[in-house]
């Protein structure tokens, strides 16, 4: 494979910038530092003035391979995560049929050692009656990233709501526990009395309907049965102001046993954007008020909040209710209804650019952006040689230019559903080299190159 030396470029990892030179040799970091002159032959990136990052982890992702390829592929999402920077990837198991036996999961495995052009990682499934299926995952500790418990509603028969069920996982699983956690009862209270209220409900009573209550009540009860056995638990897509006293900074994240995550849009988008967007940013947990975002940032910048991650999840535009006009402009169906229209985002092409745009907005450091997207995600799950730059580690990292604006338009779009919520938002900075395992697979000075001649590796654990 092509070996490559990356001059004199800006590397942020482990809590520094500096400049020196990386050397990329089969595949692997062989030496960072100052004025290689490397004794074998390779192809020369002049690095000055731009930042060298690790690749992106993102842990929680919905690619829709098998049974709703209509919305998505492994290929086609795992394409628009290396455009955004994003090198490895766990994809959830609500797909069709459910992940929930592990013959079921290793299909998955299957499809993305084929056609993932990222790294990847599966969750197993849960359901109320296949506990012990899954937890056969302890005996692949090394090779799974964890298991997945939706205790709120989901797609088929994942909802988890029987407390022996969750008592047995908490209480056995060997690997990491991440959950969705809303409560459903909640959820259906508020359903019903928001309903009889107003007959009609719009995107905007989606923040109603699951609202903090529903979202604290069930991380408290996870948190509780974790607490109980010592599971090493890690709650996904926190979106609350409430759910954040639940969580400590007072250890640093390796001993960490409860961690938690916040998504990008919960950290972009407020209540406020229903009017403007509607349907388009109806999500579950819902995008709630912005008190709840000026929270998840403070508790992002105190340790509380340890990983960022995108849960995109792509939906049709027509499951959203939306068409595509003439003009490119998303426009409302006039007859869709609010329990018709699908809850989701497409992300995953966006995520590094969007903190970038907060970097350059005053918001975050680079050094937090790397830690929380890229070094953070690797200690969590423990994954082997991954997310810093670091001599002997894979090669998966990305080149941004700072200067370099980019906006977001729907004809750039690698998600299969053609659409973002992010559409016409102008970034900042933007990514020129994408490398997974060594690969340059991604290079992009106005026009994108793509190398797609490597596909992405099995995810390895160090447990």
């Amino acid at each position: 494979m092509t070996n490559y030396l990356l001059k004199n470029i800006n590397i942020v990892n482990e809590n520094s910038i500096a400049a020196a030179d990386v050397l990329i040799k089969n595949g692997r970091i062989e030496r960072i530092g100052a004025s290689i002159q490397p004794a074998f032959t390779v192809t020369e990136i002049n690095g000055e003035g731009k930042y060298l990052l690790p690749g992106v982890i993102d842990d929680q992702v919905h690619f829709r391979e098998p049974g709703l390829t209509h919305k998505a592929t492994i290929y086609s999402e795992s394409k628009a995560a290396v455009a955004g920077g994003v090198t490895s990837f766990m994809e959830m198991p609500n797909t069709i049929p459910n992940a929930l036996t592990l013959d079921l999961l290793e299909d998955k495995y299957t499809i993305a050692a084929k056609t993932a052009l990222a790294n990847y990682s599966f969750f197993m499934g849960t359901a109320n009656n296949n506990a012990d299926e899954a937890l056969k995952v302890n005996r692949h500790t090394d090779k799974i990233c964890g298991i997945k418990i939706f205790m709120g509603s989901s797609t088929g028969n994942m909802l988890v709501d029987n407390y022996l069920t969750l008592d047995k996982l908490f209480r056995e699983s060997e690997v990491l526990i991440a959950t969705h956690c809303e409560d459903e009862k909640i959820i259906r209270s508020n359903y019903e009395r928001i309903k009889k209220e107003k007959n009609i409900l719009t995107a905007s009573d989606h923040p109603l309907i699951r609202d903090e209550e529903a979202c604290f009540e069930s991380s408290l009860t996870a948190i509780q049965f974790a607490q109980k056995y010592n599971s090493r638990l890690h709650i996904l897509h926190i979106s609350t102001a409430k759910e954040l006293q639940l969580f400590s900074n007072l250890k640093p994240l390796k001993e960490k046993r409860i961690t938690c995550e916040v998504c990008v849009h919960h950290l972009h988008f407020t209540a406020s954007d229903y009017e403007r967007l509607g349907y388009l940013i109806k999500c579950n947990p819902a995008i709630k008020a912005s008190s709840n975002r000026d929270a998840l940032w403070k508790a992002l910048a105190d340790d509380r909040i340890d990983v960022i991650a995108t849960d995109h999840a792509p939906h049709t535009l027509s499951e959203k209710g939306y068409s595509r006009n003439d003009d490119g402009m998303l426009i409302l169906k006039e007859d869709i209804q609010y329990e018709n229209a699908h809850a989701g985002l497409p992300l995953v092409q966006h995520p590094l650019l969007l903190m970038l745009y907060y970097y350059k907005q005053g918001k975050i450091s680079l050094e937090t952006i790397v830690r929380k997207m890229s070094h953070a995600v690797a200690d969590c799950y423990r994954i082997a040689n991954r997310g810093y730059i670091r001599e002997g580690y894979w090669a998966d990292l990305v080149v941004a230019d700072l200067d370099r604006p980019v906006t977001v338009k729907h004809e750039d779009l690698l998600y299969k559903c053609g659409w973002s919520p992010l559409e016409a938002f102008a970034f900042p900075a933007g990514i020129t080299h994408t490398f997974v395992n060594g690969n340059l697979l991604y290079e992009n000075y106005g026009k994108a190159v793509w190398n797609e001649s490597d596909k992405g590796m099995r995810l390895l654990f160090e447990r």
